[in-house]
């Protein structure tokens, strides 16, 4: 479900690896002056910010003002710029002129502009109280960081012919199969040179065939339009870090446009969480100071609004923003691959790397879907050809024994006839090569997904980017300040936590979690006595189609309240997870994030598949049977399947939670931000009425969106995750799980579009390699769901008795076939006979049966394997009970073992890296070490030429 915004499948960038020193910290001079003696005004001055106005502060305090020059309107209109027109804004921070944080904000401003950053403020035009503080990184600061933070630019390729040959000369290249012109002082000659091995003459007509074939093709309407999407050059380029000393080996036109606008945010916010605002050693950067209030909120600016009069067809995109919105985000291109490269450059590779396994994901449920969906369809068509719905169906003369106590009655098997029908829909002869495939599909899915991010990761320069030294956490610092140790990375001291006291803080977090599991529990144990009072509620309700139903109403109203539970539970678990992370003292944000993100997972996860978990494998297996039932504090007794299985039980808790999960999710994500955004448009136009809300900048725009989520990507992730839970872990009993999965996809990647390009303030573009934490907890799902399906299908399903009946106890015993025409007597052979005698006081009904044969009934039947009442040892097992013991037991072994073994093979054969992309990477580090040397050599001997030129000479020159 993506693809690049050129519209090619093949990665078509990469990076070469350069040598360059790696970032690091820069010591700042901080300026701690006496606030009052300081001759200039305040910069919080409100004598300096009115409405509308700019008041502008340079490195040497100077409005940023170009008098006698002519000022660009359409920047000045924009609320992109500053009031010059010509400084574009990086970065924006808001503060109230009422918090009293006033000296650190000073402190920390002037900080910043004695590391060249440019500011101006500008008082909110809703709120005098509210002031934006705009910030604009100049070349000289861009490209100092931009080497120290190792970002890789676009530069000059050597021409791989022609060793030694300039770059500008007209060249002839062999790309895919043709040779082409290569003219360096074009676009052309920047695109990335690939060499493909000669094919024979049998291929190339193979192949000419093939496109001939797929010109008579309809075009593919999935594909964006090439003409639509910009041509991202820094994609089509050799890219290496930027380096200062080498600048004329980089392609740029243009400085202001060269560092596009997400490296430039993402630059900004380097230098701020390096500036200090107090004189102290942890006094420092800008995380701290909107934790403790002085800045009331930063962000980088959305790039204009995403809505255009013009068509984007007739007039282009008005922007970046614009044109995510017209070919991502908008409801009509939904059948449309993502544009990932685009999504890329405007909210960074960590959000980008988000959607491009999100659509990975979408894609892979396609075939996933397509079966379950084959096996539902198999169900149907083969369920007039069932015997043992038929059998179900055709039993009039077989009555069963109550499900409760007292009121409820004795009841015809035909009656289930609809249930026994229903349960032949996802129980049939293909759930366990569907489970199979399940299971292999999860392998492959996640295998697959590993050579997709690594050619990702090649085309986004990602291959050899490393992650800088985390900063420690300042609540760290604040906890263990007194005891330092020497850092083994940077030679610093720091903070340093004792191994007695982090052990013992895990065990406290580790009890906490078994403790919020065991609230799980409970809350599952008081669904189950729900459950169990409930059913003879609704067998004595006074309509009759409660009445008739009671079983299946008894598990539709739980389900509906265990969901209820589910939610309310989730918000505890948040708290209390959030708890159990901050008492562990993580040293950096990563640690506290992968131990919350753990932590959250495991609360949800349990909370979530808890109930499932008991309708699957302990519903109706510990309730004893009649005259003897099991009971629930020696009270309640236990409560049964359904006469047609346990399965159609299942089926529902796991459609009901998934649509109503799913449901509920896609409000809170979309639903919730829209209704704040509107009542915050609502408030503005009642104020300021319509005309003066458009012409609001755009710093006052994306101040009134929503923020981002404070823990970034967990939620989209986590819901996704549960989700791939509920897919694979018990997708034998519910074959369509992968169905609404795929659907929900579908919109689920609009939504959360729509959501990051329209109602969220934009996010700062971060770099990230893969999807973190995540990927183990999927690997770990899937080996739990070889497991679960191992014990569905063996214990939930009745597929293992009927494979005994078939081969033992049929019309066919010991013939070796297993048709329908050998389960002939199935139902008869599953049911046991109880003496309605027996029965106890409490469990006796008080309809004796005589409406069915005009007589008080004196047997009644019972699902179970158990011996006549007139044995010798009465309701014992009976050999048949054991012999579908050990097949269960034996199957669940088989199972797993094959489905295990057949995931590590696809694994071991999968590679993780596409020998092509391996092939490439090697080249291209080949290629740029001789470009870099070309280049080099071509400027010495230029440099040698305009020596002699000069008449100066020098010895020992090289070369």
């Amino acid at each position: 479900m993506e693809a690049s915004s050129a519209g090619s499948s093949n990665p078509t960038a990469s990076g070469g690896k350069a040598k360059t020193h790696q970032p690091v910290a820069k010591d700042v001079n901080i300026f701690f002056d006496e606030l009052e003696g300081v001759n200039s005004p305040s910069k919080d001055d409100d004598s300096l910010l009115h409405h509308g106005n700019l008041t502008s502060t340079s490195d040497d305090a100077s409005r940023l003002e170009v008098v006698g020059e002519e000022v660009p309107d359409k920047n000045k209109a924009n609320g992109l710029y500053f009031r010059d027109g010509k400084c574009r804004i990086d970065y924006i921070l808001v503060y109230r002129k009422s918090n009293p944080q006033t000296e650190k904000r000073e402190v920390f401003e002037r900080n910043i502009r004695a590391e060249g950053i440019q500011m101006e403020k500008e008082s909110s035009l809703t709120n005098s109280d509210i002031i934006f503080v705009k910030l604009h990184a100049p070349w000289e600061v861009l490209g100092k960081y931009a080497e120290l933070m190792n970002v890789r630019m676009p530069f000059r390729p050597f021409n791989p012919f022609t060793a030694g040959a300039p770059c500008i000369l007209v060249r002839c290249c062999f790309l895919n199969g043709h040779f082409i012109e290569i003219n360096g002082r074009s676009r052309r000659s920047r695109r990335k040179i690939y060499y493909l091995h000669r094919r024979y003459k049998f291929m190339n007509r193979i192949e000419k065939q093939i496109s001939r074939f797929r010109g008579w093709l309809p075009r593919k309407p999935m594909k964006l339009d090439k003409e639509t999407l910009p041509d991202l050059e820094e994609n089509d380029c050799y890219t290496a870090p930027f380096s200062q000393q080498r600048i004329h080996h980089f392609i740029i036109h243009n400085k202001d446009t060269f560092f596009n606008n997400a490296t430039r945010s993402r630059i900004v916010h380097h230098i701020l969480q390096r500036v200090k605002y107090e004189e102290g050693k942890n006094k420092i950067g800008l995380n701290r100071l909107l934790s403790n209030g002085s800045y009331e909120a930063a962000f980088p600016l959305h790039e204009g609004s995403y809505r255009s009069k013009n068509s984007i067809k007739t007039h282009g995109a008005e922007n970046h923003r614009h044109l995510l919105y017209e070919c991502w985000a908008s409801w009509g291109v939904w059948y449309k691959y993502q544009p990932l490269d685009l999504v890329r450059r405007y909210f960074g590779e960590k959000i980008g790397l988000y959607f491009a396994w999100l659509g990975w994901y979408t894609g892979m449920l396609f075939p996933a879907a397509f079966i379950g969906l084959f096996v539902f369809l198999y169900g149907v068509t083969t369920l007039n050809h069932c015997q043992v719905s038929k059998e179900v169906c055709q039993a009039t003369d077989i009555i069963m024994c109550p499900i409760c106590d007292k009121y409820c009655p004795f009841m015809r098997l035909s009656d289930s006839c609809v249930y026994a029908k229903v349960t032949h829909l996802f129980d049939n002869g293909a759930t366990v090569f569907f489970a199979v495939f399940m299971a292999v599909w999860a392998t492959v899915f996640l295998e697959f997904w590993k050579r997709r991010r690594a050619v990702i990761a090649y085309d986004w320069d990602l291959i050899d980017w490393e992650e800088e030294e985390e900063e420690i956490r300042p609540q760290f610092e604040a906890k263990y300040s007194k005891k330092e140790r020497m850092n083994p990375i940077s030679g610093k001291p720091e903070p340093y936590q004792a191994f007695a006291d982090k052990c013992s803080r895990l065990i406290v977090s580790a009890s906490g979690i078994f403790f919020m599991i065991c609230v799980v529990i409970a809350a599952v144990f008081g669904i189950v006595i729900y459950r169990v009072v409930t059913v003879s509620t609704f067998a004595a309700f006074k309509w009759a189609l409660i009445r008739n139903n009671s079983q299946v109403a008894t598990t539709g109203t739980a389900v509906c309240i265990n969901f209820c539970i589910i939610m309310l539970l989730n918000v505890l678990y948040e708290k209390v997870a959030l708890f159990l992370t901050n008492l562990e003292q993580p040293r950096t944000e990563s640690e506290w994030e992968n131990s919350f993100t753990l932590k959250m997972f495991l609360f949800q996860f349990v909370n979530l598949n808890s109930s499932t978990f008991y309708i699957a494998f302990f519903l109706g297996r510990f309730t004893g049977h009649p005259g003897a039932y099991l009971r629930l504090i020696n009270r309640w007794r236990l409560e049964e399947c359904h006469p047609s299985g346990c399965l159609i039980d299942l089926c529902m808790q796991m459609g009901i939670i998934m649509v109503l999960k799913q449901t509920w999710n896609n409000f809170m994500e979309l639903g919730y931000p829209l209704i704040q955004n509107w009542w915050t448009r609502r408030k503005l136009r009642q104020e300021y009425g319509t005309q003066r809300k458009t012409s609001f900048p755009q710093w006052e725009k994306d101040y009134n969106l929503q923020p981002m989520n404070a823990y970034g990507l967990f939620d989209e992730y986590l819901e996704m995750i549960l989700q791939f839970g509920f897919t694979t872990i018990f997708v034998a009993a519910f074959p369509l799980a992968p169905l609404l999965a795929l659907l929900n996809n579908i919109i689920e990647i609009r939504l959360d579009a729509y959501k990051f390009v329209t109602q969220w303030r934009r996010p700062l573009a971060s770099r990230a390699k893969d999807i973190g934490i995540w990927y183990g907890i999927l690997e770990g799902i899937g080996i739990l769901s070889v497991i679960t399906n191992a014990f569905v299908i063996a214990v939930t399903s009745d597929f293992i008795p009927r494979l005994v009946y078939a081969y033992k106890y049929g019309p066919c015993a010991g013939q070796g076939e297993a048709g329908q025409k050998c389960m002939v007597g199935y139902v008869n052979a599953s049911l046991s006979v109880f003496l309605v005698s027996d029965f106890e006081n409490r469990s006796e009904p008080t309809s004796n049966g005589s409406e069915f044969s005009g007589s008080p009934l004196k047997y009644c039947r019972y699902r179970d394997y158990r011996d006549p009442p007139h044995s010798p040892v009465p309701y014992g097992y009976t050999l048949q009970f054991w012999h579908v013991l050990a097949a269960r037991l034996a199957f669940i072994i088989v199972f797993e073992h094959l489905v295990f073994c057949i995931k590590h093979l696809i694994s071991y054969l999968i590679p993780d890296l596409p020998k092509d992309l391996r092939d490439r990477m090697r080249r291209e580090k080949y290629l740029i070490q001789e470009m870099m040397y070309e280049a080099e050599l071509e400027r010495l001997q230029k440099e040698r030429k305009e020596r002699k030129k000069n008449g100066k000479s020098y010895h020992n020159e090289w070369p």
